[in-house]
């Protein structure tokens, strides 16, 4: 017996030591020689250059995230991209098809190359595939999140229904002054705004016949899948927000602190057609979640500065945060992984399949094949990409 707890205590006391020392390595904030030489190039290090290519690469992504996501919001009252139009349903799907590539291709990717980095610890970076495991969990969590808050938004919805109904029906006794008055019924009406919306709204309305006919509830045919549509684009809106802010500070700090304008000179085009695309189906979504226009704007806006404030962070922290240590590939890596499992979430469940699959696109075969062109369109493009960011 007191062999097996030898052997055992043994066995422990190994197991904390190679953990302590991976744990050191991979925290470790000394600098890696190689990534050095890899992040700036061979000899292309100019702090001033860099400083200025980053100051074009916030002013030239703000304007296009700003364009990007404030198309949708403000073609809502114009027939040609209102949403449901087929410009829109068809840009929508482009944006859809960046965002999923986003994910795979770029962010998955960057992930895998920081993860498996030499620099770092052989065990246990280099011997299990943490990228694609973190991004799992990450598109799992997105799901659960999705379906918590969804339920909130719909019980929150039925509170209000309710609320509504009973000042209704209180309002209705208290207008009436005997049993022969004139019929008075409570309607649950469809209200068309003009993005082609239709919200819930409860009224009294009257008629006379000479008959009574008591107080009844109307609730119109498909009313209930209007609202749990409209409960989904504000939930999706949010969720999408969420992820591609997420990301988006990433971006904006690998690029901030990075000191050469080789690394930095190819990703300002391609950041700001990814940030144009991403900004539209976020738009595209706020839109048909009908948020009011303060709220809509808020949200706008805080899309538009996330990936230049984050470039402006990293600029800040260049001339002391060490980008290319074990410590920093580390966090790097896992933000990149659980950015990359949100926004493959996104772009399959909350966007492709909703649109594709959800019965939404019940228009010509025409407009189904353009928006099936433009979402495979969107995917190669920002695939493309990679080529040279």
């Amino acid at each position: 017996m007191v062999v097996v707890f030898a052997g055992f205590g043994r066995h422990i006391g190994e197991l904390l030591s190679k953990s302590s020392g991976f744990i050191a390595g991979s925290l470790s904030a000394a600098t890696c020689a190689d990534e050095v030489e890899k992040a700036e190039g061979a000899g292309c290090r100019d702090d001033a250059a860099a400083l200025r290519l980053k100051w074009v690469a916030m002013a030239a992504i703000l304007v296009a995230g700003v364009m990007g996501v404030g198309l949708p919001l403000v073609g809502r009252k114009r027939r040609a991209v209102r949403t449901g139009s087929a410009v829109f349903v068809t840009a929508k799907a482009f944006a859809a098809g960046v965002i999923l590539a986003t994910g795979f291709v770029h962010m998955l990717h960057d992930s895998e190359h920081a993860l498996s980095n030499p620099c770092l610890p052989a065990a246990p970076w280099h011997r299990f595939p943490f990228p694609g495991f973190v991004a799992m969990l990450a598109a799992l969590a997105t799901l659960v999140l999705d379906v918590l808050v969804t339920r909130f938004y719909e019980s929150k919805h039925r509170a209000e229904v309710a609320r509504v109904k009973a000042d209704a029906a209180a309002a209705l006794a208290a207008s009436t002054t005997s049993a022969s008055a004139s019929d008075e019924d409570i309607t649950v009406v469809t209200v068309v705004e003009e993005d082609e919306h239709k919200a819930p709204l409860l009224q009294p309305h009257s008629h006379s016949h000479g008959h009574s006919h008591g107080n009844n509830l109307v609730q119109p045919e498909g009313l209930e899948g209007e609202v749990s549509d409209h409960v989904r684009s504000v939930v999706v809106s949010q969720i999408l927000e969420m992820g591609i802010v997420s990301h988006s500070v990433i971006i904006g700090l690998s690029l901030g602190v990075s000191r050469s304008p080789c690394t930095i000179r190819p990703l300002v085009a391609a950041l700001s057609f990814h940030q144009f695309f991403e900004g539209f189906a976020l738009g595209g979504c706020i839109a048909q979640a009908q948020f009011k226009n303060l709220s809509a704007a808020l949200m706008a806006s805080f899309f538009a500065i996330t990936t230049p404030t984050g470039i402006a962070a990293g600029a800040g922290l260049a001339s002391f945060y060490n980008a290319n240590s074990p410590r920093a590939l580390v966090v790097e890596g896992v933000l990149d992984a659980v950015s990359a499992g949100i926004l493959i979430y996104m772009a399959l469940v909350d966007l492709i399949a909703a649109d594709f699959l959800g019965g939404k696109m019940t228009e010509t075969p025409r407009q189904q094949l353009m928006a099936y062109v433009a979402l495979f369109l969107g995917a190669l493009s920002m695939s493309s990409l990679a080529i040279w960011a």
